[in-house]
C-alpha cells in the first residue's frame, strides 16, 4: 500500500526544489522531516507541507501504521512557465521564464521482519 500527495504550480524552480528532494528519499518519515526542518532551503517549507499531507492520506485514507511509513519515491516535474518582459536598450525586451514545479511525494508502509 502506498499514498501520495502533490503539490502543484508551486514558485520554486524544479532545479532548487529537486536538492531538497534528492535528500528525504527512501528515509523513514520521521527521518525526514527532521531533515526538512534543520536544511535552509526554502523549498523544504513546501516539500514538508506536501510530506504530512502524503502521511495524513495514508493513516485516514488506507489506514497505515504512521511509525511505519517510509517515502518510497518523491520528485520534481517542470509546472507552467510564466513569461514576462524586461526593456532592455534600443526597444528591445528580454523574455524573463518564472519557474514553477509540481512536487510529489509517495509513502508507503515498510515490510514487517
Amino acid at each position: 500500500m502506498e499514498a501520495k500527495a502533490i503539490a502543484k504550480t508551486v514558485r520554486i524552480t524544479p532545479r532548487k526544489a529537486r536538492l531538497v528532494v534528492d535528500l528525504i528519499r527512501n528515509k523513514d518519515v520521521a527521518e525526514a522531516k527532521a531533515i526538512l526542518k534543520f536544511t535552509n532551503k526554502q523549498a523544504c517549507e513546501v516539500v514538508l507541507k506536501v510530506l504530512n499531507s502524503a502521511v495524513a492520506n495514508a493513516e485516514h485514507n488506507n489506514n497505515m501504521d504512521v511509525n511505519n511509513l517510509y517515502v518510497s519515491s518523491c520528485y520534481v516535474t517542470d509546472g507552467i512557465r510564466m513569461k514576462r518582459m524586461l526593456p532592455r536598450a534600443k526597444g528591445r525586451g528580454d523574455v524573463i521564464l518564472k519557474r514553477s514545479c509540481n512536487i510529489t511525494v509517495v509513502v508507503s508502509e515498510r515490510e514487517a521482519k
